[in-house]
């Protein structure tokens, strides 16, 4: 193959010519570049066509008051609760619907969503008293004990397994708020064993129990814009929706517990003792955390159990959900941080058994800190008075308060995986407080967009924590495993909570690494940093989904993201770009290309070869006049042509002979000796396109990098090639040496100057002095008559 050099306008030495070479333009074309399009749902007023909440936009609230009794013994809850429903949708109402999460812990009340089994070669006798048929109740699930109105009037409810539908007795108009009260209670299930998120952890070595207390309460679902009511049964996977309101909760608890809860404790000084409320005091304008509730006084309460009872009394204004937790084994330290961004001061706290003491006495309540100080600087500034952490043994994230793991050994020592894994576990639940329980978006149908972005977030957030921190989730190589595996074990990000194989990596790590592509290799730092926050600021307090991120992202940006979205989440193809061939050309400084003249011929008018029946109806209608049969000025500029006085006859042909073939002289050529060409042919093996990033490094050591965006495949998606002038010789080409794009296959990402896969060339090099209108007219952007005139 010869390389003819016609145009040679930008010569870096060092550095890289801008000239990209399709094959076969427009062949192999997988409509990866298409515009999303109906994929989308249509803008409207309630949702625009930038991602931005519409001048339409509602949302209903859901107040709650609540009294709950935790009865120790019995291991039961009991509860009682006034909701003020508000209906601020367009819609009359003739029905509402809430959760009864527990149910799902019930083996007659569940939802049940089955799935295949096959004959294990060894069961446990616990095993199989779930096979029995039929299935006996275990005696778990929500028991209601009545549900009716602000007067006591009872109403009429349904209960289809993890929901209940209240049928009103007129329908609650636009505007309107419904009172309505539900008494409940249940048996706290052993969440150790029965596995969920909230149940009682049993210390057996001194008898106490640890309670989280999540989904335990009759809950709003959301009612919506998008989706109407969001009813979708609950079966442990799919988290939740739910709507934001205002709560006032009080839970009645032996009296020598420890209590945390969503918001703000209203009554400490009727729980804590003295010394124990002036140490929480202390630790309001702490910047170190301090023992609240002593270590010492958390192995002594584990020692007696108290028949007394008390009364903690929280408030929380503003959130979706509500949890608390209950223990005599609590130690509980706290600390005061400012959020730079609002100035809000918050107490950061944490709650944690002496199992649990030598990693959380050091590392939570910081931590937690740190988190919510990360997170307001890439999203929103941290809005609530507390942000607290309880080690649970497990993970799970509600407004104000979450639950981790992370103990120690019983000698008090830890691992590193240990410690690393209870700091990356404390930051990611404490970062839920922003998605999704600030950015509230359904969880039920997308984890993605709270498991995802938070993961994100997490990510970042441990690095600014320790530079060396080992993230399991984020960087582009940590997904290359899970994207290896075959086509019919992945489902697209886009996909429903139940429906996900791979939920682990779909949910977190997939969406969390495409954020990190995004604002590593595609966006850069700044475009999206802003276009994320844009999105957090936009829908916080809202209902967002997932055409407002991607929308918003690309509106905050001026990035045109179609194709990420499209191969990322819509799709399940891998990145796996190859350097295909390399072909090296030396300069032919003494060949003289041949001259570019360009041919012009004056001709009559031209006329279609077939007369269509528009035209001839047109010329049969005697009301049309044809504007060249009036003006014989028009009619003469197709026969005639006059510049300066000189006559052009028709039929004449002219030439234009372009001056750009003059040979290089003795100086020119000692310049452009050492410069050689470098054309590499890239294959994309994957599907899945990516920017192209480069590597050069030269036989005298140096390195020199490149970067093309994805949009160089947009012409063909299969196959493309790129090509280079430097002034010294390439030693080895790598491609994305620093593993940004997720390739499965590095192997196929470098080539050496060792000869193989190599092919050799010649290219020419001449002084350019081609005129402009001449260069203009060969591009077909010249009149081909001023051309031909030109003197």
């Amino acid at each position: 193959m010869k390389l003819k050099v016609t145009v040679l306008s930008v010569l870096l030495y060092m550095g890289v010519s801008a000239q990209n070479i399709q094959n076969n333009p427009g062949s192999n074309h997988g409509n990866r570049f298409e515009q999303l399009g109906t994929i989308l749902p249509t803008p409207n007023m309630y949702r625009t066509a930038s991602g931005a909440p519409g001048h339409g936009y509602w949302q209903n609230k859901a107040d709650y008051d609540i009294t709950a009794y935790l009865d120790e013994d019995k291991r039961n809850l009991k509860g009682s609760e006034t909701i003020t429903y508000y209906n601020n949708s367009p819609d009359d109402l003739e029905y509402i619907w809430l959760q009864l999460d527990e149910n799902q812990q019930s083996t007659v009340k569940k939802a049940d969503f089955p799935f295949s089994s096959t004959l294990p070669k060894s069961t446990t006798d616990q095993q199989l008293k779930t096979t029995d048929l039929p299935v006996k109740d275990n005696g778990y699930g929500v028991s209601l004990e009545k549900v009716t109105d602000a007067s006591g009037t009872p109403l009429k409810y349904t209960v289809n397994k993890t929901m209940m539908r209240i049928d009103l007795p007129k329908a609650l108009k636009k505007g309107e708020k419904l009172t309505f009260k539900v008494d409940w209670n249940y048996n706290i299930p052993n969440r150790m064993k029965m596995g969920g998120r909230g149940g009682y952890e049993n210390f057996p070595e001194d008898g106490n129990d640890l309670y989280t207390m999540t989904q335990w309460y009759p809950r709003m679902c959301v009612y919506s814009d998008f989706h109407g009511w969001q009813n979708h049964q609950f079966t442990g996977r799919g988290e939740f929706a739910l709507v934001f309101g205002n709560f006032k909760v009080s839970m009645n608890v032996p009296a020598d517990h420890i209590v945390g809860g969503t918001g703000e404790c209203k009554n400490y000084e009727q729980v804590l003792s003295s010394d124990q409320l002036g140490r929480y005091r202390k630790a309001q304008s702490a910047d170190e955390p301090i023992e609240i509730v002593t270590l010492d006084e958390a192995k002594k309460a584990e020692k007696n159990h108290s028949k007394q009872r008390k009364t903690w009394s929280f408030e929380a204004n503003d959130v979706r959900d509500f949890a608390w937790t209950s223990s005599r084994k609590f130690v509980w330290d706290g600390m005061r941080v400012v959020i730079p961004e609002n100035n809000n001061k918050v107490m950061a706290m944490s709650f944690y058994p002496k199992e649990a003491y030598n990693l959380y006495r050091k590392y939570s309540t910081k931590a937690v800190a740190h988190t919510i100080k990360t997170y307001s600087e890439f999203t929103i500034p941290y809005p609530y008075p507390v942000a607290q952490s309880v080690e649970a043994a497990n993970g799970m994230e509600y407004p104000m308060i979450c639950f981790n793991f992370g103990r120690t050994e019983k000698d008090g020592t830890y691992s590193e995986a240990i410690k690393n894994g209870m700091i990356g576990v404390v930051i990611h639940e404490v970062g839920h407080n922003f998605f999704p329980m600030i950015i509230n978006s359904d969880e039920r149908q997308w984890t993605w967009m709270d498991e995802g972005l938070n993961t994100f977030t997490e990510y970042l957030t441990e690095e600014k924590w320790d530079n060396k921190f080992p993230s399991k989730r984020g960087p582009a190589w940590t997904i290359v495993d899970y994207m290896k595996l075959p086509k019919d074990q992945l489902e697209p990000i886009m996909s429903n909570s139940e429906n996900i194989v791979q939920f682990g990596p779909n949910a977190y790590s997939k969406p969390a690494t495409g954020l990190n592509i995004l604002r590593e290799t595609i966006m850069g730092r700044e475009l999206f940093d802003k276009a994320f926050k844009t999105y957090a600021k936009r829908w916080a307090f809202k209902h967002p989904e997932p055409a407002d991120f991607f929308r918003t992202m690309e509106d905050a940006s001026g990035e045109d993201l179609d194709w990420f979205w499209r191969g990322w989440f819509y799709g399940t193809d891998p990145v796996d770009i190859a350097i295909d061939k390399v072909t090296i050309a030396a300069p032919d400084l003494d060949a003289v290309p041949a001259a570019n003249e360009v041919k012009y011929k004056v001709e009559k008018p031209l006329v279609n070869s077939f007369e269509d029946i528009s035209k001839i109806r047109n010329r049969e209608d005697k009301n049309i006049t044809f504007s060249v049969d009036k003006d014989k000025g028009l009619q003469d500029f197709y026969y005639r042509y006059d510049r300066d006085q000189e006559k052009v006859d028709n039929n004449k042909e002219y030439s234009l002979k372009a001056d750009n073939t003059a040979p290089l002289d003795t100086k020119d050529k000692e310049k452009f000796k050492n410069i050689t060409a470098y054309q590499i042919d890239f294959v994309n093996k994957g599907g899945l396109v990516m920017p192209v990033i480069l590597e050069f490094t030269f036989e005298d050591g140096t390195k020199l990098y490149d970067r093309s965006s994805a949009q160089i495949w947009r012409l063909n998606e299969q196959k493309v090639s790129k090509t280079y002038y430097f002034d010294k010789k390439l030693k080895s080409i790598q491609l994305d040496p620093m593993k940004e794009t997720a390739d499965i296959d590095t192997s196929n990402n470098f080539w050496s100057n060792d000869g193989t896969n190599l092919e050799a060339s010649k290219f020419q090099v001449f002084k350019q002095k081609q005129q402009e209108a001449v260069r203009g007219s060969a591009n077909g952007k010249v009149n081909p008559m001023q051309a031909a005139g030109k003197k």
